[in-house]
């Protein structure tokens, strides 16, 4: 996903993906009001006796590595006026997860959308209500846009299915003589080829493992998108593999093979795309 930004009262505010978590600029929203000493707010706030609970509270609940014996050190030594709690000390000495400070582009230090609106409560209340207003917004517009994306994919692997079926029907059928209760074999072996391939299962075993969703669906009404648009790929490949006289297993093994490649050269590139 490409670089996202909340725009509030004028303000833009970086967003980043942290294992499909949102992580919000804290640099950007010190900033919000033009303040030309808004690069010591992060700090003053981290200070915050209030603060520190909080971030203890998320991080016990978020973070299994979080160094709690550092947290008490630091709880003892927040109320003296010589000490100095930065990011960098903070993450450093606890292994805290929530906050992440970034270099090079788009750098700067990002925190859990849930310490965000924390840190925009005590910039300004109404910031605070403008941020969440536009992060529920883009989340909204996000959302819709991604049903639109599955939508479309979920089409184009019936439109390539029925490639799939007619290339089945023309070059496996005559060559078989199967009466028609056998042609239903084939087309249903030849669906479970493409199943095992993306989901590592058959149309069978996702059934008798999901009964209540296969009551009123199939296993691929469920796929994500990424898993719709190799399935949609698939049935191309092996449409044309089947015209070509390819052997049933030798289509399998180019099948998952293509399958495998397709979902790391994919799903890569989707993660440069977040960078």
């Amino acid at each position: 996903m490409a670089k996202q930004s909340l725009h509030v009262d004028g303000v833009e505010i970086t967003l980043r993906q942290v294992e499909n978590e949102d992580y919000i600029s804290l640099t950007d929203m010190a900033n919000w009001d033009n303040d030309p000493n808004s690069r010591s707010r992060i700090q003053s706030w981290l200070k915050n006796g209030s603060t520190i609970r909080f971030l203890e509270l998320w991080e016990q609940h978020n973070n299994p590595k979080f160094n709690y014996s550092q947290m008490n050190v630091i709880k003892m030594r927040i109320s003296e006026n010589a000490y100095v709690l930065t990011v960098k000390r903070w993450i450093e000495e606890t292994s805290a997860i929530g906050i992440q400070a970034k270099t090079g582009r788009y750098g700067g230090t990002y925190a859990h959308r849930d310490i965000a609106f924390e840190f925009a409560s005590w910039l300004s209340p109404e910031f605070k209500f403008y941020l969440i207003r536009e992060f529920q917004r883009l989340k909204a517009e996000e959302s819709s846009r991604q049903q639109l994306e599955w939508s479309y994919q979920r089409f184009l692997t019936k439109v390539n299915y029925r490639l799939h079926t007619d290339s089945i029907r023309d070059h496996l059928i005559p060559k078989l003589r199967a009466t028609k209760a056998g042609e239903w074999l084939v087309y249903a072996e030849e669906a479970d080829l493409l199943n095992v391939a993306v989901f590592g299962l058959t149309a069978k075993e996702w059934r008798q493992a999901n009964p209540d969703l296969a009551t009123n669906s199939n296993m691929r009404d469920h796929a994500d998108i990424l898993q719709l648009n190799i399935l949609a790929n698939l049935e191309s490949l092996n449409s044309v593999m089947i015209e070509s006289g390819t052997a049933k297993s030798r289509r399998f093994e180019l099948l998952q093979k293509t399958a495998i490649s397709q979902y790391l050269r994919l799903s890569g590139d989707q993660g440069r795309l977040e960078e």
